[in-house]
């Protein structure tokens, strides 16, 4: 069996040209990025306003397990099957990490016959947008320590510096480090911190953000700190925004690249959903629902995650209306649910399955509070049984979700052609009536208390002590209007990442807050989630190598 990077490497991909035919997208409308890769323009961009907007679909999926459920599989393959429907379609993803890429994860483009390509420039240095956004995080860093250096105008209390340095990698050593060191030139001796950039508060504006002009609005907005008084310091103040946006220029254009079968992909921006917003940039969206009949994204990690925050942040701020959501499932993910250990999850097991089934019933439960029709599909697999694939059918059907069988990473488009069928019969004959979890006007609390205890499942909300401070005094501030971000565990609807299946009878602990001002987002820490992620005792960046003639093996 060919390993994904195997089949990417043998496919025959058209010039980047030819594929931005297929949307009428003129050729000196694009930046290109060598053969296969392109921005597109500021002007084509503008261009697109008053044309009409298509229909969004969004994939997401149960709680990610050991198991693997192939949720960006499931989307690019969604996407190659509405071409071979003879549907204009096109797939808005997000740019991958470095951090998971030599991590644990491995790549992001999909898998088998559904990837993105070129898998591996995607998964490695892309378009260079991730290294300008860490540039521009750490240049504002370097710009507070230098006013602090040269005078402290803003009288900015060192104790209280909120802003933390960037760097696209899991590195745990920098979590919390001391600068400073030396001499008196060398600045003033302070704690300091580093998170991964796709939790930079940098990474979230440029998703968010509509054009430069609310890139720069947003920019200036970012809280960095607080002076002797409490008062808040923005980089406004600082003095950082024309650089920074300037190192974003090209960064907030979107990239577009394609699938295996040439259908168009655009790849932009890519927060982690456990420590940030998890959706690609509403640029990158937009475009697609105006060059296309139809725009396939997907959200990050499971529905309690990616969906809530794509629903309550990005659709939000951006006035999306998404017309239907795919849950990717897996019967294996779903038997480990209920207790069945990796190592047995091909045999077949209708009371594991039953038990397991569960976390997939509250993630249709919780989608649908969001007015939106339910998709799911169930990522085959050989090991999968008759009896097993009856029992998931008539569990999502019991409950009024409509349910295919998706064989894309074996088959492609052609493997996706009954959830495609699926997914339009539900664009087409069930009314999406999307709204929000919540309202603005509610209090921050009871916003944290209705996210954990409606999606999560918990009985209610605990705070440690600073965190509770920390909440008070953005309230006093003024955004309690905002919506929340919380950062927590991907493998468990709960906190504690322990708890599989459906848990109940839990507290959700609160143990940091702290406002994104320019995202427009409170970011709520819970249990020991980390926005630095670490390596794992066997990174995969021991297995990546290149050969001589350039050769990239290793990635997955």
């Amino acid at each position: 069996m060919k390993s994904d990077i195997e089949i990417a490497q043998e496919a025959v991909m058209l010039p980047i040209t030819e594929v931005a035919q297929s949307l009428d997208i003129p050729a000196e409308e694009l930046e290109l990025y060598g053969r296969s890769k392109a921005k597109l323009s500021e002007e084509f961009l503008a261009g697109l306003k008053d044309r009409p907007e298509g229909k969004l679909i969004l994939v997401t999926a149960i709680n990610p397990t050991p198991a693997g459920e192939g949720k960006t599989t499931v989307t690019v393959g969604l996407g190659q099957a509405f071409g071979k429907l003879g549907k204009k379609a096109v797939i808005a993803l997000r740019e991958p990490s470095l951090g998971p890429c030599f991590g644990i994860k491995g790549g992001a483009a999909g898998g088998g016959n559904s990837q993105v390509v070129p898998m591996e420039d995607l998964n490695l240095h892309f378009t260079g947008d991730f290294h300008a956004i860490t540039s521009a995080n750490n240049l504002l860093a370097a710009m507070i320590d230098n006013h602090i250096q040269q005078g402290n105008a803003l009288r900015i209390d060192t104790r209280q510096i909120i802003w933390k340095r960037a760097m696209d990698m899991n590195d745990r050593a920098l979590r919390n480090i001391v600068v400073g060191m030396g001499s008196k030139a060398d600045g003033f001796v302070r704690e300091d911190h580093f998170v991964i950039t796709v939790a930079s508060e940098i990474m979230a504006i440029l998703c968010l953000a509509t054009d430069m002009k609310d890139l720069k609005e947003r920019l200036g907005r970012i809280l960095v700190a607080y002076d002797l008084d409490g008062n808040p310091v923005t980089a406004q103040q600082i003095g950082a925004v024309g650089s920074m946006a300037a190192l974003l220029k090209d960064a907030i254009k979107p990239n577009l690249v394609q699938t295996l079968e040439h259908t168009p992909a655009l790849v932009h921006g890519g927060p982690f959903a456990n420590i940030a917003h998890g959706c690609n940039s509403v640029r990158a969206t937009k475009a697609a629902l105006k060059m296309a009949d139809y725009c396939i994204t997907e959200a990050g990690f499971g529905a309690d995650l990616g969906a809530e925050k794509f629903f309550d942040i990005k659709c939000r701020q951006a006035g999306l209306k998404p017309g239907a959501v795919v849950l990717v499932a897996t019967i294996r993910a779903l038997k480990y649910n209920g207790g069945v250990p990796k190592t047995e999850l091909g045999s077949e097991n209708l009371e594991a399955l039953e038990r397991g089934i569960v976390n997939l019933g509250k993630h249709i439960e919780n989608l649908g509070k969001y007015g939106v029709p339910v998709v799911v599909a169930l990522n085959a697999f050989v090991s999968d049984t008759q009896a097993e694939m009856d029992f998931v059918r008539n569990y999502c059907e019991s409950r009024g979700s409509e349910f295919a069988l998706a064989k894309v990473w074996e088959k492609g488009g052609e493997g996706g052609t009954e959830l495609a069928e699926k997914v339009l019969y539900a664009l087409e004959h069930k009314t999406s009536q999307f709204h929000p979890l919540y309202e603005d006007s509610l209090p921050l609390r009871d916003k944290i208390r209705k996210l954990a205890q409606e999606i999560y499942g918990a009985d209610d909300v605990e705070y440690e002590g600073s965190a509770s401070k920390k909440l008070q005094k953005l309230v006093d501030l003024g955004y309690d209007h905002l919506p929340v971000c919380v950062a927590k565990t991907q493998y468990s609807l709960s906190d504690d990442p322990s708890l599989l299946g459906r848990p109940q009878g839990f507290k959700m602990h609160v143990r940091d807050v702290y406002v994104s001002a320019g995202a427009g987002f409170v970011v709520v820490l819970t249990g020991d989630i980390m926005t630095m992620p670490g390596l794992p005792k066997s990174p995969a960046a021991l297995r990546i190598d290149v050969d001589e003639s350039g050769k990239i093996t290793g990635l997955f």
